[in-house]
């Protein structure tokens, strides 16, 4: 049904569903382009423990010895295993997390800005995660993405969360322009928005959209970025009217994205037509007219 208050041609959506970013890491042959690129932050963090890992459970989760659950802030990634003997992303990112780790322990840190460490709703710990190594310290989830095993997804609030979601935005942006990984495989390319039949191919899977914003409408909470005319059709992002000013804080507020052509991360979702929502400014990124 036509949501109420919506001009003709703008899709509606009367259920909002949680979006969720990946990042994507493989492992490379030969040398690891991990022990090159030490991150790059000077936001001051609070160093929460220093641990030995007891086990890696997936590409961005371990269980440290204590019993305590981690898993890595700023990244998502993919869970298809593969099949017919094939490794899949899922089974490829857990093993890179397991090489990066080796025998090392871990030093788990927090934002100093941040008040507290954050969990999710597992109750793992929601930390970034470093190995010491001859070269630096090594970020966990920056080395996945730099070796094209994952999605750059929300690395925190406020500017230093800004400042370390650039750096890892900067390194998934060249392991895509290597086609390092997942970025090699045609099943991860970015989607075009003007296609909607393209995207809603990758319903239910986290994935890159990217296409010119037609319009931006508001009804009741929700703000509608409209990739085309056909709202029964075409690719749409929504924003929780609530959410607003964190997106304006980040330099793009929604009406000013109208004409601008943007890149949308999330889970595709369908409602009428593709659909992904946006929680977090790091999940849209304006690139070009």
């Amino acid at each position: 049904m036509r949501n109420p208050g919506r001009r003709s041609g703008d899709r509606g959506v009367t259920r909002r569903a949680m979006a969720r970013c990946l990042v994507f890491v493989t492992v490379a042959a030969g040398p690891s382009l991990a022990a090159a690129e030490p991150a790059a932050t000077s936001c001051p963090m609070t160093v929460l423990a220093t641990a030995r890992v007891q086990s890696v459970l997936d590409g961005r989760t371990f269980a440290l010895a204590d019993g305590r659950e981690v898993r890595l802030s700023g990244i998502e990634i993919p869970f298809d295993s593969g099949a017919a003997g094939e490794p899949g992303p899922g089974t490829r990112a857990r093993a890179a997390l397991a090489r990066l780790i080796g025998e090392n322990e871990v030093v788990l840190k927090h934002l100093a800005s941040q008040p507290r460490v954050g969990s999710d709703r597992y109750s793992r710990l929601m930390v970034h995660a470093y190995v010491q190594t001859a070269t630096g310290e090594i970020s966990l989830a920056r080395a996945l993405v730099a070796e094209g095993h994952a999605f750059v997804a929300a690395a925190g609030t406020g500017a230093c969360g800004r400042d370390l979601g650039r750096d890892l935005m900067a390194a998934e942006r060249a392991a895509r322009a290597a086609k390092l990984g997942l970025w090699g495989d045609p099943r991860y390319e970015i989607k075009r928005a003007e296609n909607p039949a393209e995207v809603l191919a990758v319903r239910g899977r986290y994935t890159l959209v990217e296409g010119k914003v037609l319009s931006v409408r508001e009804s009741g909470g929700t703000i509608y970025i409209n990739f085309g005319r056909r709202w029964t059709e075409d690719f749409t992002v929504t924003i929780a009217k609530r959410n607003e000013r964190a997106f304006a804080d980040a330099g793009l507020a929604p009406l000013r994205l109208q004409g601008r052509r943007v890149q949308v991360r999330g889970v595709v979702e369908e409602r009428g037509g593709p659909w992904i929502e946006a929680l977090r400014p790091e999940q849209i990124e304006v690139v070009g007219y």
